[in-house]
């Protein structure tokens, strides 16, 4: 749903911090920066006016007979406000979030009240503590948390209404003809009306749903003439048609403009100006989320959205509801993605893969399985465009429950008025915290103010500038571009499967539920890259089969089931990307990948639109494209227990000591337990 979506580092630093996940370093340069630790451990030995001058990066090893052998290693990373720019992860139809702490760019273990920095007497010795060190002070599951979720509910409501809710007041049913005004005067049963006006299609013998005999009918019926002569000359409608409303039981906006025959692909461009709207709001509202703040930005979007939405009832023309639709395209993924990011910076990290998945698994299938029967309880386009949109605009309340950014006041110099920030969830969590824990932080935001300096001059075109992360750059663009077309072809057709759409449907969207819970259980064993592999290869291979086999139940259950291959390949494609690009770029990188997925988005409605010549063609296209995406994933490193990439340096060793063939679960690759202190000073001073 995912499909997916946006705002920068800040999502790459917030990108979730899966619990208990040891790392190792996953380049050449181990052994070099193993020797490199073992020296600088040396020398941070000497003097206390040596660490002073560690600002931006300290990493101080205590001597083991007097520190308890504690380890005590603080990278911050760059926080510019480039870098906390406008898209991150689309989680349209789901993310999964990845292990990298706000502040730290390690990905470590999650932070657990022992990891808590202490206080130190001597106040020469400055012990820099990052965002998800000092959460926990504040409590980073608690009243507060549970409040901030709740609010999360009513965005991932909106997401599934965005996403879906063309589709329903697009529907066209399959039975319809040209309608002939002349044969009103005669008292002809509706078979009789077809028989004598509408000619039969010579390839299937069905009637001809766009063409009708082009003769006098008044002069026929007064002949008494009741059966066609098949060679009578034919002509387009031209006084619009007549629907049969069974299948879809109610006019939609495209019945009332005539969206059939040469006009069919309208529905379908509309869909793709919607995601022309979805590239430029995600460029304008990262602009103001970047000067203005993530909230403002939120509830921009979502109530141009909601507008635009409510006024899709007063057009009367086809650019009309293009024009509503493209500025509907701008609440699209900035609507959950945004609130997410903020949620999710304020819970710790241990609780973050769950609020990431389950926020989506659970109410963004609820809201999309509620559609069509809120549809057919409606029965009105109308009415259901105005309650699908209406209530997006109760995102104006946003500021009242959800605090601004913390990391974009630090990135602003606000650091006041995140302290504050932090001091009322401190409360609303009955946590008494020491003004000096306070203080500490708010050192450490000063230090990465600084910090952020020396990283404003990387920018996108740094992705192509090196051979390594120029092809692993390219690699993830065709998988997120392969991922966004078959997840959104999947899910726009289902009413060419042969089955009951509002059945169809419902099942597809439900698979959401499953797929994410087993993204859950299985990456942190199997890694990202083969579950990529293997969720993209599984779906194509069950989309082709759904074109091969017969028409109807055989063909809907394979092709529900390349569905839910397309719904893990989402969710899974958010995190993996994120954590492959250097952190320096890792913001820019990901927001070319999903405006990149955007343009395939473009594509999605005319592949859907070529089962009106043969409803196996969607389907082959998917399967063939899923296919070949997924063995373009078999050539991207993995990530799974590795130390991200932090330079562009980081980013050109990374995964050059991995195998092709080699699996996270088995072998060399398998990390059963996260080294002591002690076995990583012996395997360096081994080296």
């Amino acid at each position: 749903m995912e499909p997916q979506t946006q705002k920068n580092e800040e999502t790459s630093a917030l990108l979730g911090n899966f619990p208990q996940q040891p790392r190792r370093d996953c380049s050449k340069s181990n052994v070099k920066s193993s020797k490199k630790q073992v020296m600088a451990d040396n020398e941070v030995e000497k003097t206390d006016s040596e660490v002073k001058r560690m600002s931006t990066t300290t990493t101080t090893t205590p001597n083991n007979d007097t520190a308890n052998n504690n380890t005590i290693e603080i990278k911050l990373e760059s926080m510019t406000n480039n870098s906390l720019n406008n898209h991150a992860t689309s989680i349209n139809g789901g993310t999964h979030i990845t292990k990298l702490s706000s502040c730290s760019s390690t990905a470590a273990d999650s932070t657990k009240d022992s990891d808590i920095p202490k206080q130190i007497d001597d106040q020469s010795q400055f012990i820099a503590m990052d965002f998800d060190q000092f959460l926990p002070h504040v409590g980073d599951c608690g009243r507060y948390q549970a409040l901030i979720f709740i609010v999360m509910i009513p965005f991932c409501f909106f997401f599934a209404f965005v996403y879906f809710a063309q589709m329903f007041i697009t529907l066209v049913p399959s039975k319809y003809y040209c309608n002939v005004p002349e044969l009103d005067y005669f008292n002809l049963t509706e078979d009789e009306r077809i028989s004598i006006s509408i000619p039969l299609d010579p390839d299937d013998g069905k009637i001809n749903k766009c063409q009708m005999y082009d003769v006098n009918y008044r002069e026929i019926i007064e002949a008494g003439i009741t059966q066609p002569n098949r060679t009578w000359p034919v002509k387009n409608c031209d006084n619009g048609y007549t629907y049969v409303f069974s299948d879809i039981p109610y006019p939609t906006i495209a019945t009332e403009l005539n969206w059939v025959c040469d006009q069919a692909f309208l529905p379908n461009l509309a869909q793709s100006i919607f995601y022309v709207g979805a590239i430029v709001g995600g460029l304008f509202f990262g602009w103001i989320s970047d000067h203005y703040g993530r909230v403002p930005a939120l509830v921009g979007c979502t109530v141009v959205g909601g507008v635009a939405g409510i006024v899709t009832i007063y057009v009367t023309d086809f650019w009309g509801f293009a024009i509503c639709r493209f500025f509907v395209g701008f609440a699209y993924d900035n609507v959950y993605t945004m609130i997410y990011i903020l949620i999710i910076e304020y819970t710790g990290v241990k609780w973050r893969t769950y609020i990431a998945n389950l926020s989506i698994a659970v109410f963004f299938t609820i809201a999309a399985c509620a559609l069509p029967f809120l549809a057919l309880y409606l029965l009105d386009w109308r009415l259901f465009a105005v309650l699908t949109s209406a209530p997006l605009l109760l995102a104006i309340l946003t500021p009242y429950v959800v605090p601004e950014s913390a990391m974009w006041l630090v990135s602003q110099g606000k650091i006041d008025r995140a302290i504050r920030i932090m001091k009322h969830i401190a409360k609303m969590n009955r946590k008494e915290v020491d003004q000096s824990v306070y203080d500490q932080f708010e050192e450490s935001c000063k230090a990465m103010r600084k910090n952020e300096e020396a990283h404003k001059s990387y920018s996108m075109l740094d992705l192509f500038k090196t051979p390594r992360i120029r092809n692993i750059t390219i690699l993830l663009i065709i998988m997120w571009m392969t991922i966004s077309l078959v997840f959104d072809g999947h899910a726009r057709n289902v009413g060419s499967l042969g089955m009951d759409l509002w059945i169809t449907h419902t099942l597809g969207t439900a698979t959401e539920l499953p797929s994410d819970l087993l993204l859950i259980f299985m990456i942190d064993y199997w890694g990202r890259r083969w579950p990529s592999v293997g969720a993209l290869l599984i779906g194509g291979i069950f989309s082709l089969l759904a074109a091969v086999v017969p028409f109807g139940i055989s063909s809907a259950a394979l092709a529900i089931l390349g569905r839910a291959s397309a719904n893990f390949s989402y969710n899974l494609g958010c995190q993996y990307a994120a954590e492959l690009l250097p952190t320096v770029v890792r913001g820019q990188g990901i927001t070319l990948i999903h405006i990149m997925g955007y343009v395939a988005s473009l594509i999605a409605p005319f592949v859907v639109y070529l089962a009106n010549f043969s409803t196996s063609l969607p389907l082959i296209v998917l399967g063939i494209v899923g296919i070949v995406g997924g063995l373009f994933c078999l050539y991207l490193p993995e990530s799974l227990n590795c130390e991200l990439p932090q330079t562009m340096e980081d980013g050109e060793e990374f995964g050059k000591d991995q195998k092709f063939w080699s699996f996270p679960c088995c072998g060399a690759h398998r990390v059963n337990k996260k080294k002591t202190t002690n076995e990583e000073d012996v395997e360096g001073k081994s080296i």
